[in-house]
């Protein structure tokens, strides 16, 4: 072909036509913009697409789109720098060599940044309407990458007398993530259209190199707020720390792992698996209840080797939450943390075990809750926080949940708190049981003593007496609400040996 001829203008036969037009989309025909990637460290949309899917397994729609702006464009010049309209979009297998190529079906949209900032046009739209509904209608997980810079107007082929707000995408898109698992992935600048999809997901991934907000510099000073640099705007730090971003990665290989690791749980079992030896569970607990651990040992113990994968981590911490497997089976994980608070459940960590119980249920992930608890956080400053209405939403979610929960005490079961982290109360689950270092009651052993003998500590003459016969009290409550007594008042289910987590928690859900 001459330097002269281009696509389209009837001099090549129509097969080479159409690979002359497709290989404009490739990363192989843009060089400049590839190699602007790299400067930065970032991936191109097709080298984060080839990572994501099962290689030879996606079906792409919409490449030969093009930005709606042929009125002001040569076609040419649109075909070399606005290919695919700045997204791709298609359906593709993704971990099909290990839950099976039918469990592995999904729905891919990757927004690519080279292409006029990633921003959203007249045919970017349509190409995300299109493969949202394909998406719904045969209920396949979607992953959806966002870094973008939200709405184009430089679109002149489509002429509207509107304000242009008759885009159907983003309800769309949310109709979609009520429906189907959804994750979305961000590296980059993610402003305004582009950080509404993002929010709207179900588990949601950022790199180090991100800063999402709902607007970004130019409508933030437009709107007389101010001049901001964009990366001043959201960055991944801040939004790690108020529970916007699940999980924080380097980089987009990275994000690009984690995002094909939790799509797994929702496709299903996994083939193979190991365990770490759990007679170490036997000695997990410190001897002094009055002592902090880490609670996280002894999930990864429970759980199946390298199977736990945390959600959140930054927000909320007296609750952790999070994926794992037992024996293949992809379950969800809620625990308190007792080095946070001491466990307690203040709004926010009542706000993250709220969205997580929803995710369960609609991931249709059975769940085990690891209770230790003094119950919800009181005070002046938690009422200012809003706590009824946000501790509240915890047994709204409960009661919500239609999967099985099996709830496992391993120390602390206190008060309205640990109820709510058994679903609303301890008949809820499918199975309530303890370990022998477990303690229930009506409110944390310590504010009971104080506040119900309030007057036969008042009237011990010394120091040394108040503190004697303060701790006989504790010691008393705690012999009527340990585990094995509450087991015999039929309040719990039973209490059984720590090396025994995994076979009671797969007994329960067999």
């Amino acid at each position: 072909m001459s330097n002269t001829q281009r696509p389209g203008d009837g001099t090549l036969e129509p097969l080479e036509e159409l690979n002359a037009q497709l290989a404009f989309t490739e990363d192989a025909n843009r060089p400049d913009a590839v190699a602007g990637r790299h400067a930065k460290g970032y991936r191109t949309a097709r080298e984060n697409l080839h990572d994501l899917v099962d290689e030879g397994s996606f079906v792409e729609y919409g490449q030969l789109a093009v930005a709606a702006q042929r009125g002001r464009r040569d076609l040419g010049d649109l075909r070399t720098n606005t290919p695919a309209d700045g997204v791709i979009t298609g359906l593709a297998t993704i971990n099909a060599q290990g839950v099976g190529e039918a469990s592995a079906r999904a729905a891919v949209i990757i927004n690519d940044y080279t292409v006029l900032a990633g921003t959203q046009g007249y045919y970017h739209h349509m190409k995300l309407d299109r493969i949202i509904g394909l998406a719904r209608e045969r209920s396949l997980p979607t992953v959806m990458y966002t870094e973008g810079g939200g709405g184009r107007p430089g679109d002149t082929d489509i002429t509207t007398t509107s304000g242009g707000l008759n885009v159907s995408s983003f309800v769309e898109w949310a109709r979609l993530c009520d429906e189907v698992p959804t994750i979305a992935v961000n590296n980059g600048y993610c402003f305004a259209g582009n950080a509404a999809l993002f929010g709207c997901a179900d588990v949601r991934i950022a790199t180090r190199n991100s800063w999402i907000g709902m607007a970004g510099p130019a409508m933030i000073e437009g709107g007389g707020l101010g001049s901001y640099a964009p990366k001043e705007i959201g960055p991944s730090e801040v939004h790690e720390d108020n529970g916007v971003v699940d999980v924080v990665v380097d980089d987009e290989a990275q994000a690009t792992a984690l995002a094909q690791r939790i799509l797994s749980y929702a496709q299903g079992m996994s083939q193979s698996w190991q365990c770490a030896d759990q007679t170490r569970l036997r000695t997990a607990m410190p001897a002094d209840r009055r002592f902090a651990y880490d609670v996280r040992n002894i999930i990864e113990t429970v759980a199946d080797t390298d199977s736990f994968t945390e959600l959140t981590r930054g927000f909320g911490g007296a609750i952790i939450t999070g994926f794992m497997r037992i024996e293949g089976r992809p379950l969800g994980l809620l625990a308190n943390d007792c080095k946070v608070l001491g466990g307690a459940i203040d709004s926010e960590a009542a706000d993250k075990a709220t969205r997580f119980l929803a995710l369960c249920n609609k991931w249709q992930l059975p769940m085990v809750s690891l209770c230790d608890t003094p119950g919800f956080m009181v005070g002046p400053a938690s009422e200012v926080a809003g706590a009824p209405i946000r501790m509240g939403a915890m047994f709204g979610a409960g009661a919500r949940l239609q999967v099985p929960l099996v709830c496992l005490v391993l120390r602390k079961a206190y008060g309205l708190g640990a109820m709510a982290m058994a679903g609303g109360g301890f008949h809820i689950p499918t199975y309530t049981g303890a370990w022998p270092t477990g303690e229930t009651g009506p409110m944390g052993l310590e504010g009971a003593v104080k506040l119900g003998f309030r007057r036969e500590l008042k009237a011990q003459e010394t120091l040394q007496q108040r503190e004697a016969m303060f701790n006989e009290l504790v010691e008393a409550l705690y012999q009527k609400g340990k585990a094995t007594e509450s087991a015999a008042t039929i309040e719990i289910d039973g209490v059984f040996d720590p090396a025994d987590s995994r076979r009671t928690i797969m007994r329960a859900l067999a």
